[in-house]
């Protein structure tokens, strides 16, 4: 069987309730209430202090993760750094080997100056071994 409760029902129920609670609450000895109340704060302490636990632990295993990255981008760096010191190890290979090429063009230049200056000379003693020749030539025709 089913019973259909109204909504006046519902009103004289509320209202009973309503003039009952008092009673009720002061049938309740207050320690009770108390140490009820006492026991649901410590056991919610108890729940946040193991929640606290468990997120300190986490920022503990954070923090170790975020040093162990840093220590592979520090490792990278330094792989970075000796890449460099390789690459400059090279560049001062080749300013030897420029310095090396620009020793051997001073030779080479002080070399053709020095021809330059030899055939100058040899222009010059021709010219005047020829101018000689020719005169005494003329000089021992005109006899």
């Amino acid at each position: 069987m089913e019973m259909a409760v109204t909504q006046k029902d519902l009103s004289q129920i509320s209202d009973y309730i309503k003039g009952q609670f008092f009673e009720w609450i002061e049938t309740v000895p207050p320690r009770t209430i108390h140490r009820n109340y006492e026991f649901e704060l410590h056991e919610r302490m108890i729940r946040v202090e193991e929640e606290l636990k468990t997120q300190r632990e986490l920022m503990k295993q954070g923090f170790e993760q975020v040093d162990k990255r840093f220590e592979q981008v520090e490792r990278r760096f330094e792989q970075v750094d000796k890449r460099f010191e390789q690459v400059d190890k090279r560049f001062e290979l080749v300013d030897k080997r420029f310095d090396q090429m620009d020793k051997r063009f001073e030779t080479m230049e002080n070399h053709l100056t020095e021809l330059s200056r030899r055939m100058f000379h040899f222009m010059i003693w021709s010219f005047g071994s020829t101018a000689t020749a020719a005169g005494i030539i003329i000089a021992v025709l005109k006899l």
